[in-house]
């Protein structure tokens, strides 16, 4: 078996789901590399992640990143809900709106934090109260945490670089993906 470029773990064994229509994604559209990040909202590493990555998608035309959910709540207080609103939130075309503003170092939410955050994205008051407390995304939100069991995904942030896990400090992503932009397309 191939050992993989970034990873202890042999290429192919454990694998995220490919990315499709349900997933939020943001960066290139045709992209020449894939980020996939399980995450939590209310985890501080994510939130301290969020913006290497983000100057990462600013540098790189040919890069995309998929946000998938992993909230742990035992952890991080009410990040499920969190994660429940930012699903709300992208029926409404403002995922990435959401995620922007639930992404946090606090670690915990409370009920009021999550309505706040509903407010600046004015999202309809019913609608949230509603979306919450009947858990009408909490499906989609164990779909993700699910998915991410069987790729092997244990902690957050856990990054997948084209569809390989990250098994190195996400710290190192800016020259990974250098580095693997380089090797697929030299010359560019």
């Amino acid at each position: 078996m191939q050992k993989g470029r970034w990873s202890g773990e042999h290429v192919g064994v454990k694998r995220p789901a490919r990315v499709g229509e349900r997933d939020h994604v943001t960066g290139s559209s045709s992209p020449k590399l894939t980020l996939v990040e399980y995450g939590d909202f209310g985890c501080p590493y994510c939130f301290q992640a969020s913006r290497p990555v983000k100057s990462l998608l600013d540098r790189f035309d040919g890069l995309c990143l998929v946000w998938r959910h992993f909230p742990v709540p035992a952890l991080h207080p009410r990040a499920d809900l969190a994660a429940e609103l930012s699903e709300l939130a992208g029926l409404h075309g403002q995922f990435w709106d959401a995620h922007s503003l639930l992404l946090t170092p606090r670690g915990r939410f409370s009920h009021d934090d999550l309505l706040s955050v509903a407010a600046r994205l004015e999202l309809d008051p019913a609608e949230t109260d509603a979306a919450l407390r009947e858990h009408t995304f909490r499906e989609r939100v164990l779909a993700d945490i699910e998915g991410g069991r069987r790729a092997g995904v244990h902690a957050t942030p856990t990054f997948f670089v084209d569809g390989e896990r990250l098994d190195r400090p996400w710290r190192e992503l800016p020259q990974i993906v250098r580095a693997s932009l380089a090797t697929r397309f030299p010359g560019r």
